[in-house]
């Protein structure tokens, strides 16, 4: 069996193609699975350290206002596709899964007009263009909220399957891994992170937050600041004093992360898909800070159906500030049976086998 995957551009879309792949190859290690890229992406790094062979096509999005870009973006629409049609010529795959980017547009209607099966995959609650567009192409639509339903038309409706998005799943217990962080007392643990690279507001009001915290030591928190800030921020850190509270810990990088998200009382963080998919799945009180700097806004979107829920807190950026962050956290904290009515809200949303349904959709379109 071959099977080609496609997902690009950034790590929301690249990891999904990438569990998919890996959940595949798992029941099916004889499986000869590779994926089409781009160069520029992120992709080209992650997919190879996973251990799949990747082949790439030029492609890029469409600006939305008036730009000499979109002449590029025309041109490489059409070629793109006859690149994508090339290599799928070459692969012989019985099966095509997009998982969004860019590049899923030229290799799923490809896969298409060579008569092979296919697959896609929406992250967000709301459907990207790219979704959009290959949906009519595409046999079977994988969406990961309900709430997605509405924006595709009636026609593609019976293509849909609800499965969620795919997380890494992890077994470690809330006390196993306070027990590992030496957190084993009874103190409100908050985990706050703006991504690898940092997110400058959130760096900026979380460490506000640890103003209030450094005079609760009922409270531990941890900060990831990011790669991008680091130096910024542990200068800032050194000034306040915040190097020596011993119930705020301060790092560039969290590497044992389901470990943290497993102890953690209260999390302060973006509103990726997947990252919402993994509060969902562990069942964590959160306060969403959603990116601003996202294609449709859709951070905000993604978080507003929890919100909607009471699912989570969501705080946007353009109207937030250190004061309201703390004022949001510290009612969290001190309100356990609050946490409580947040934590089983938001595992109404926990679909923890979404991989699996992915897989299985997608293997049954494969012909015998």
């Amino acid at each position: 069996m071959r099977i080609v995957m496609c997902g690009g551009g950034t790590g929301g879309h690249v990891n999904p193609a990438i569990s998919i792949a890996d959940t595949i190859k798992k029941r099916f290690p004889d499986a000869d699975i590779s994926f089409i890229g781009t160069e520029k992406g992120i992709e080209h790094i992650l997919v190879p350290k996973a251990g799949y062979d990747i082949s790439y096509v030029k492609v890029r999005g469409f600006k939305r206002s008036l730009s000499v870009k979109n002449i590029d973006a025309a041109v490489k629409a059409v070629t793109s596709v006859m690149r994508a049609k090339k290599l799928l010529k070459e692969a012989k795959p019985d099966l095509v899964i997009g998982t969004g980017g860019y590049v899923s547009w030229p290799t799923v209607k490809a896969a298409s007009k060579l008569g092979i099966p296919t697959l896609i995959h929406e992250q967000n609650a709301f459907p990207g263009m790219t979704t959009k567009m290959l949906s009519k192409y595409a046999d079977k639509v994988c969406i990961s909220f309900e709430e997605s339903r509405k924006f595709f038309d009636e026609k593609i409706r019976e293509k849909l399957i609800l499965t969620g998005n795919p997380v890494k799943p992890t077994d470690i217990t809330r006390e196993q891994a306070r027990k590992q962080l030496g957190l084993a007392d009874d103190r409100v643990y908050i985990l706050s992170y703006g991504g690898s690279l940092g997110a400058e507001k959130v760096n900026e009001y979380c460490f506000d937050l640890m103003g209030y915290v450094k005079d609760h030591p009922e409270i531990y928190h941890t900060h990831a600041i990011g790669k991008g800030g680091f130096a910024k921020y542990s200068a800032i850190a050194a000034e306040r004093g915040y190097d020596k509270v011993k119930n705020i810990e301060i790092l560039e990088y969290i590497y044992d992360m389901p470990v943290r998200m497993a102890a953690a009382d209260i999390i302060v963080c973006r509103a990726g898909a997947i990252t919402l998919a993994e509060l969902a799945c562990m069942g964590k009180t959160s306060v969403l800070i959603p990116s601003p700097n996202v294609t449709d806004d859709h951070q905000y979107k993604n978080a507003l159906v929890l919100a909607n829920a009471c699912a989570a807190v969501v705080l946007r950026e353009s109207e937030l500030n250190g004061e309201k962050l703390i004022s949001e956290v510290a009612s969290l904290a001190k309100d356990k049976e609050k946490r409580a009515i947040a934590e089983a809200n938001i595992r109404r949303f926990a679909r923890p086998d979404a991989v699996n349904e992915i897989a299985d959709t997608a293997l049954s379109l494969v012909k015998k």
